[in-house]
This record gives structure tokens, C-alpha cells and sequence, in this order.
């Protein structure tokens, strides 16, 4: 069973995703759920502390859901894990829909709170490195720089495809087969 904390921060990303960022009340918050507004400024103290939280929650989710294979299955070489763990960003299930949703949401708002946009900054840093070592780990004798760039390249693209997909404007099917062109080429172009 779920913490009180990870439910209200589970119920937190749902509030976002849905109403956005704007949209996030703690009376809401609290009903969705099920505890007390007392019990959500207990764990966060304010408003940016739930944002912050929200964020690192996403964060892991997404973590989590992009690196846990299956037991027992066959280990993935250096270019299916990299296709794999951007593909997986892109799966019509509930906690990919409500992660990128939310993401989408926070990032927007991150134009116009200066601390919600630091956290932001960190969060996606963290993620082009992460894609950057599964590019060197494929390319093993490219340039820091060039390892980075193409991870620039592919989150951003990720990000754009997947706010095309769960906004209606691009199938499903389609996000996922320009993603794997897009690693394709980025893998090509470091090899020269």
C-alpha cells in the first residue's frame, strides 16, 4: 500500500495533468486524495513544495517505467536499451499519459515561476545525460559534446512527439516510428 505521501503526490500528478498547473488547488488536491489540506501542508509546507515534489515524483516514475525489464528477460545491447527506454516514454498506459501530461504542464508553467523552471532545468539535465551515456554506451568514441547534442536532439523531439500524440495530432503508431528514425540518425551521425 502506498504511503499518504505518494498518494497525495500521485493524486497531485493527476490534478496537473488534468487542470494544469494554474489549475492545482490544495482543496482539490486534498479531495482528490483523500486526506486532509492540514496533511498536504504537513508533507510540503506551500504551494512550491508540492510542485518541486510532483516533479521528483514524475521523475522517478518515469525512471522506473523506462529501466525495469521483465525477470529473466534477455539482456538488451547498447542500441535496442537507448531505442527501448525512448520508446517506452511513448505507451498508451495510464501513468505515461499522466507523467507526460503533467510534464507538458509544469514545463509550460516553468515559463512564468523562476524556481519552478531551476527544478525543471535540473530535471531535464538529468535526463540528456542519462540519454547521452546510453549514446556513448552505442557510440562509445564520439565527443562529450556531440553525445550531448544528440541527446538534446532526441529529448526534444520525444517531448514535441509525444504533446503531438496526446493531443490527438499524431498517432500513437506514428510517434513511435519517427522516434526510432530519429535514433537511427542520431546513432549514424555519430558514427562518422
Amino acid at each position: 500500500m502506498a504511503s499518504r505521501k505518494t498518494s497525495i503526490l500521485e493524486a497531485s500528478a493527476r490534478v496537473i495533468a488534468r487542470r494544469g498547473v494554474r489549475g492545482l488547488r490544495v482543496e482539490e488536491l486534498a479531495a482528490e486524495a483523500g486526506v486532509s489540506t492540514a496533511l498536504i501542508y504537513y508533507h510540503f509546507k506551500d504551494r512550491t513544495g508540492i510542485l518541486r515534489q510532483t516533479l521528483e515524483f514524475i521523475n522517478d516514475r518515469a525512471e522506473r517505467y523506462t529501466t525495469e525489464r521483465e525477470p529473466g528477460a534477455e539482456p538488451l545491447g547498447p542500441r535496442e536499451e537507448l531505442e527501448q527506454t525512448l520508446l517506452l516514454e511513448l505507451q498508451d498506459t495510464v501513468e505515461v499519459r499522466e507523467n507526460s501530461t503533467a510534464w507538458g504542464e509544469l514545463r509550460a508553467s516553468a515559463v512564468f515561476d523562476e524556481t519552478l523552471r531551476e527544478d525543471l532545468a535540473r530535471a531535464t539535465l538529468v535526463w540528456v545525460q542519462e540519454v547521452a551515456d546510453l549514446l556513448g554506451q552505442v557510440q562509445p568514441m564520439s565527443s562529450a559534446v556531440a553525445l550531448a547534442g544528440a541527446a538534446e536532439r532526441l529529448t526534444a523531439l520525444l517531448e514535441g512527439l509525444s504533446t503531438r500524440w496526446l493531443s490527438g495530432c499524431l498517432p500513437l503508431a506514428h510517434a513511435r516510428a519517427l522516434m526510432s528514425e530519429a535514433v537511427a540518425a542520431e546513432v549514424a551521425h555519430l558514427a562518422r
